[in-house]
């Protein structure tokens, strides 16, 4: 039995790749925050055979001036029934949000930055941690962290989404250094735009839009073939590398250029 645990299994990225997962032979962690969704996720996966458990622990802070020790305690708890009697074989730390600088331009609320930086960065860096450790030992696992073709360099119109997104692709590199030795695969997912609530509430421009379906099956692919990087569509992934790679004064310029112009946002806080 392979023990696949994806979080924000709710999403559109989420539920694809459960989908792709789901066959017999397959048992299924599914993790996510809208009960409805996830129980009818998890009804089409058993159908096609494989066995599901689900959950809904809180993975970030869930009260202002919540310590860390308290909200790492549910999350740590929950790692831990996880790894008994065995770690997962395959691990997809999904779960994740958006917010923008507003239709106005004015600025991303730091309430909501904050809590983004919360779900985005500290969870899966908390996970890779816990999880990294428990699979070394193991001497086998597989750790999937979700990153962005934004992680190259950063959009104007969503400053916070993109700082997240660069510290998950680098802590995800890192890890997969330290734990490869081990028997452990490390991949690092550096999607473009795939149509979803998240992604269609997000100002610019959203070349190259790809179905959740076809995004889930190159994924699942790049990570039985144990790929460092799973970055797609190749135009898109192509283009951004080349905003790292120049001067960031003509990368800015470019996205300027492209309509990522930070004075005319259209998009909405999520």
């Amino acid at each position: 039995m392979t023990r696949i645990v994806i979080t924000g299994a709710t999403g559109a990225i989420g539920q694809a790749l459960a989908a792709v997962y789901a066959r017999p032979g397959n048992q299924l962690i599914l993790h996510g925050r809208q009960r409805d969704v996830l129980e009818a996720l998890a009804d089409t996966c058993r159908d096609a055979g494989a066995e599901v458990e689900l959950s809904q622990v809180e993975l970030g802070q869930t009260e202002p001036g919540q310590f860390e020790q308290d909200k790492d305690e549910a999350l740590f708890g929950w790692l831990e029934s996880l790894c008994d009697p065995s770690v997962p074989d395959i691990v997809i730390i999904n779960a994740g949000m958006n917010i923008n600088i507003g239709e106005d331009g004015s600025g991303e609320p730091w309430e909501d930055a904050s809590r983004l930086l919360e779900i985005n960065l500290r969870v899966p860096m908390a996970m890779g941690n816990f999880l990294g450790k428990r699979m070394r030992a193991a001497g086998h696992g597989q750790l999937v962290l979700m990153s962005s073709l934004a992680a190259y360099h950063g959009l104007p119109v969503t400053p916070s989404y993109s700082a997240s997104k660069a510290g998950v692709k680098a802590y995800g590199e890192a890890l997969r250094g330290w734990l490869a030795p081990y028997g452990v695969g490390v991949n690092v997912v550096m999607p473009g735009y795939v149509s979803s609530k998240m992604c269609h509430e997000m100002p610019g421009p959203k070349p190259f839009l790809w179905q959740p379906e076809r995004a889930a099956k190159v994924i699942a692919r790049g990570i039985e073939r144990n790929r460092a990087r799973i970055s797609f569509p190749f135009p898109l992934n192509f283009g951004c590398w080349w905003l790292a790679v120049l001067p960031a004064a003509i990368s800015q310029r470019l996205l300027n250029w492209l309509g990522y112009d930070p004075d005319h946002g259209d998009g909405a806080h999520r």
